[in-house]
């Protein structure tokens, strides 16, 4: 992809971005999750349409994995006050306003009253804001 593409093809278009996805998350993930029963994921429903109408536990059929998600019902402040009284380690790139963390050319810091998935592929106008991980 990049020699043919470059290595900034992801910023321009929408279907570079998803390839470039694709290629650096979903296929290998697929490949970890060979012979694997259960995906456990720490997404939650608040984080975008998409994920509001997925459900707590899911069958993947194409990877024939369970996905559950410990965490799909709880509120952002909910998780942020279990880390901190539970002093669970975190990324510190959320103290500095990324709410979302990706690939470092695709995620930024939002500023307060922003969505949730602002941060990533801020670039994309069409609001669609899922690398394909989490899209049935």
């Amino acid at each position: 992809m990049v020699t043919e593409k470059g290595p900034f093809s992801f910023y321009y278009s929408k279907e570079n971005r998803s390839e470039c996805c694709r290629l650096r998350k979903v296929v290998p993930l697929s490949k970890a999750l060979k012979d694997k029963k259960v995906w456990i994921s720490g997404i939650r429903a608040s984080q975008s349409l998409n994920r509001g109408n997925m459900d707590w536990l899911e069958y993947d059929e194409d990877k024939m994995v369970y996905k559950f998600y410990p965490l799909f019902n709880w509120p952002f402040e909910e998780v942020k006050d279990f880390v901190k009284q539970n002093h669970i380690p975190y990324n510190i790139l959320h103290d500095r306003g990324f709410v979302s963390i990706g690939c470092e050319p695709c995620t930024r810091a939002i500023n307060p009253g922003e969505d949730f998935r602002a941060g990533r592929w801020w670039w994309e106008t069409d609001g669609k804001k899922e690398c394909g991980l989490h899209i049935k």
